[in-house]
């Protein structure tokens, strides 16, 4: 018994060693960013009771090296940390904005000791640290031809990338954020050319060339286009009394910077007043919407012309309004009243009109059996007295 209970005793010790260790499941990589760049560093820890990470940053060499604990919103706001402690810990650091002073060595450090945070009390367990580094190098040139495109039916964009040692294993280039699958390269060459045969509102844009190093080096060119205006709908409808609703949007770069509406009367444009009594504009960069309230039939019933306007120009599109009465949504209920009504007394005069021929059909072919088999008896029994002569 005594031997047992000692055995339990060295089991419940090795089970809280081994439940107080501390060990890492995810450690932070290391990462080479360019400046005004964004780097992430991640890592997961687990240990019973769940440990807590700090993230710190080392600078200088070994022997004169000084350590500086990072927190939330640390370097005028650039650093920001997230942390879980759930299952098990987990912590990610985000620098952004990033500068050449940035580069060093980022530790993620963990502990469950519970006096790990005193002062005063020298910690049983130690700290477990894993480290990543981030360098932060100058962004090579790249010079584009043109630097922007402006209202022009075709164009050629160019990329050159200069004053580099980053090795080049090739590029392409992205519309608005996707790649375009016809500009994938994988040459070593430091330059990249892009063609737009015909340029519209949906070709517009942002453009970037890319080129695939390590980090990946990339630069923009704007393709602008007047604005594209189209009304949802070229017609719409409302009841009197009711609110009709009229929409424009466009789809160009860049969006139109303002929107303005106008009715037209005998063809000559007035500009709409927003936020009267009759009038209610909402207007976003993609989209416009138009509200007339208590529509009347007498004064509603016209043409709107909805315009936006960008950097490079104007373009409108048209809607035609119509109103109807209140007594409008009857009609369809009356014409099918109608409908039951005329089927109902079709129904009703074809009955009573086919009922007396009926009638007299039944009457006829009850009297002809009668007949046919009287006539038949009558000559059965004339048949039978010449035979008895």
């Amino acid at each position: 018994m005594k031997t047992l209970w000692v055995v339990s005793v060295l089991l419940l010790s090795c089970w809280r060693a081994n439940a107080s260790t501390a060990g890492f499941i995810k450690s932070p990589l290391s990462r080479m960013k360019l400046i005004n760049d964004s780097a992430e560093l991640h890592c997961e820890v687990i240990g019973e009771p769940i440990p807590e990470v700090q993230w710190w940053f080392i600078e200088g060499e070994e022997s004169n090296e000084t350590s500086t604990q990072l927190f939330d919103g640390a370097r005028d706001d650039r650093v920001q940390i997230n942390a879980t402690y759930i299952a098990h810990a987990t912590s990610t650091i985000y620098l952004t904005s990033l500068t050449l002073d940035d580069s060093g060595t980022y530790e993620c450090r963990a502990s469950n000791d519970p006096d790990r945070n005193e002062l005063k009390k020298t910690p049983k367990i130690k700290w477990i640290r894993s480290q990543a580094n981030v360098i932060v190098i100058e962004s090579p040139q790249i010079i584009t031809d043109p630097v922007e495109v402006s209202n022009q039916t075709s164009a050629t964009l160019t990329c050159n990338l200069t004053e580099t040692t980053l090795p080049v294993k090739g590029s392409h280039w992205l519309h608005n954020g996707k790649i375009i699958d016809k500009s994938k390269s994988t040459e070593s060459k430091t330059y990249t050319v892009y063609s737009l045969e015909k340029i519209t509102h949906s070709s517009g844009g942002k453009y970037e060339c890319v080129f695939l190093t390590e980090p990946v080096v990339q630069q923009t060119i704007e393709v602008k286009t007047l604005p594209h205006v189209s009304a949802y709908k070229h017609s719409e409808h409302g009841n009197e009394q009711d609110k009709g609703v009229m929409v424009c949007v466009s789809h160009s770069y860049p969006l139109p910077t303002s929107w303005m509406w106008y009715r037209e009367d005998d063809g000559s444009p007035t500009a709409i007043v927003n936020g009267t009594s009759k009038y209610e504009i909402k207007s976003t960069p993609e989209k416009t919407t138009l509200t007339v309230n208590d529509l009347d039939m007498e004064t509603d019933i016209a043409d709107y012309t909805c315009t936006g306007t960008n950097d490079l120009g104007s373009s409108s599109d048209k809607i035609h309004l119509r109103v109807r009465s209140r007594l409008a949504a009857l009609w369809p209920f009356l014409g099918i009243l109608a409908e039951v009504i005329i089927l109902v007394t079709i129904i009703l005069i074809y009955e009573k009109r086919r009922k007396p021929d009926e009638v007299t059909d039944d009457d006829d072919s009850g009297a002809a059996p009668l007949k046919s088999n009287s006539t038949t008896n009558h000559k059965d029994k004339n048949v039978r007295q010449r035979n008895s002569n």
